[in-house]
């Protein structure tokens, strides 16, 4: 798979956790690369992994995504932007192979593809006051 691939099946995983309790997420990866053939050993690894490390960071990205979202609170946001959001940021943050540009402008094509009208503008104007 491709790293876009990777990110974007990353991201689906990850909004996984608005329908489920953390308990639940191993369960839930599960049947989430069981369902995708493509997925190699090697790529199921990188998204879990990814996953799992963002699960327990969600209290601390979730407080510096509301430090910069004046009126947007994360409990106001839509999932799948928040979802996008948390994901981002985490590239941002602590991914080092990563360039923040890189991981913005990724951040905006998921809001294209799985957001509304106006997710990608809020996206970037999220994750711009973030750097």
């Amino acid at each position: 798979m491709t790293r876009r691939e990777l990110r974007e099946n990353t991201f689906k995983l990850l909004f996984h956790k608005e329908f489920h309790d953390s308990g639940e997420m191993e369960e839930q990866y599960g049947l989430f690369v069981e369902a995708i053939e493509a997925m190699n050993d090697s790529d199921k690894k990188f998204v879990h992994d990814r996953v799992f490390d963002i699960l327990p960071r969600l209290h601390e990205i979730d407080g510096a995504i509301d430090n910069v979202s004046h009126g947007w609170k994360t409990s106001r946001m839509g999932r799948v932007d928040l979802t996008i959001l948390r994901l981002a940021y985490y590239e941002m943050k602590y991914d080092d192979t990563i360039p923040e540009p890189v991981a913005i402008n990724e951040a905006v094509e998921l809001a294209k593809k799985y957001g509304g009208d106006d997710s990608p503008s809020f996206i970037n104007g999220v994750l711009a006051k973030l750097t």
